[in-house]
């Protein structure tokens, strides 16, 4: 069975709103606020900001085959011209006419991106990559686990996810995870880590300590900004489940540092999408956990060797969000399911779409996703709800 061709689609569909069960748009991260002036209080710069996600705008992946069998893919890109651009032209080239499982000699042809006059293009093969996954399995008439190793877990449990927003608001969102069913809350951190400190001890209060935190600046803070901010909250009985990329890429040796400095847990993520990167910090032994993504990853058997590396080092391991929708969260539940280093929840805020491109929709209940069985990533694709919210 070959590939015939190669589409990209772009969607956007919008989240739920803060004040509905399961909302959490518009969703403001440390990185919206950068561009205010740093004269704003922090409730000043949540007033001022434009930039805050409200929903998905992926890109998907449409691969159809000789066999009269449809694969899918989804990612985010920086922009959709451009992602659809270098799939349309650089990668599809290469994929059509291939057989749907020729995935290894596929990655092995865009190694050292020699055949793309040096364009990386390893987050735009993960897209593709997942694509091929999904019509081989419907081909085979199998889950996407059962060819990637079998799952361990029938469900995955995930990690609720909140943007920036006030310690009495926090609160509240903190409560309704923890009634919902989750032991794990997501935050995002910004420029104001003294009000980031107040909101995750205003949230562990509200809870009683039965919620664990992950902290992520996205990479917004100086070293001894993230130092303060790990003291403050193991000063107040607050331990982390991990401080997420606090710290710009690339600065192996000051992550061993701060690892050095604080008993919380420190994790990367940004750092995860790169093979070397992790070699390095794990070299230096200089993390606790890492936070890992198929897409940027270039694909499910490169998140496979990335796992495998984070498994013989002793991390934990995470998997990353992006506003995904049911293609990609699939994907990743087949993944962590069949893959036992992936050993803590993913983040995930698939709950908070109004719609889904997926004719039988994911669940989310008690805090966790039941793996999907149906044949392929997630069964078949609900095509009238991609028009619906096309977006070109």
């Amino acid at each position: 069975m070959r590939i015939e061709s190669v589409e990209t689609i772009p969607v956007e569909i919008p989240g739920k709103q803060l004040d509905e069960p399961y909302g959490i748009t518009p969703y403001v991260a440390g990185s919206r606020l950068d561009d205010l002036p740093t004269s704003l209080s922090f409730e000043e710069a949540l007033e001022a900001n434009e930039g805050a996600t409200r929903g998905a705008s992926k890109l998907l992946v449409k691969l159809t085959t000789d066999g009269d069998v449809t694969g899918w893919g989804e990612m985010k890109v920086p922009s959709m011209t451009t992602g659809a651009t270098m799939i349309e032209e650089l990668i599809a080239p290469t994929v059509i006419g291939k057989r749907v499982w020729e995935i290894e000699s596929l990655l092995d042809e865009f190694h050292g991106f020699s055949s793309t006059y040096y364009t990386d293009v390893t987050a735009m093969l993960g897209g593709v990559e997942m694509a091929m996954w999904d019509a081989w399995g419907k081909h085979l008439d199998v889950p996407l686990h059962t060819l990637i190793g079998g799952k361990c877990v029938d469900e995955v449990p995930i990690s609720f996810c909140l943007g920036l927003m006030t310690p009495e608001e926090s609160r509240e969102h903190a409560r309704f995870a923890l009634e919902e069913g989750f032991s794990v809350l997501k935050t995002k951190a910004s420029r104001y880590w003294r009000t980031d400190v107040e909101r995750i001890i205003a949230m562990h209060d509200e809870v009683d300590g039965e919620l664990e935190f992950r902290l992520d600046p996205n990479q917004r803070w100086a070293f001894e900004d993230a130092v303060r901010v790990g003291a403050l909250l193991e000063d107040a009985g607050v331990y982390l489940q991990y401080l997420e990329q606090p710290i710009r890429v690339d600065t192996f040796g000051t992550y061993k540092r701060l690892r050095e400095r604080l008993k919380t847990p420190i994790a990367v993520n940004e750092d995860a999408y790169f093979q070397y990167n992790i070699g390095h910090l794990l070299a230096e032994d200089a993390i606790d956990a890492a936070v890992i993504d198929l897409v940027p990853a270039g694909g499910i058997l490169n998140l496979k060797r990335l796992a495998g590396l984070g498994a013989q080092a002793g991390i934990s391991l995470s998997h990353h969000d992006n506003f995904d929708l049911g293609i990609k969260v699939a994907a990743k539940l087949h993944l962590i399911a069949s893959t036992p280093a992936m050993n803590m929840p993913p983040d995930v805020t698939y709950y908070t779409f109004v719609d889904d491109v997926l004719a039988e929709p994911l669940t989310v209940e008690d805090g966790a996703m039941p793996v999907p069985d149906r044949p392929g990533i997630a069964g078949e694709i609900d095509e009238d709800t991609i028009e619906t919210y096309r977006a070109d």
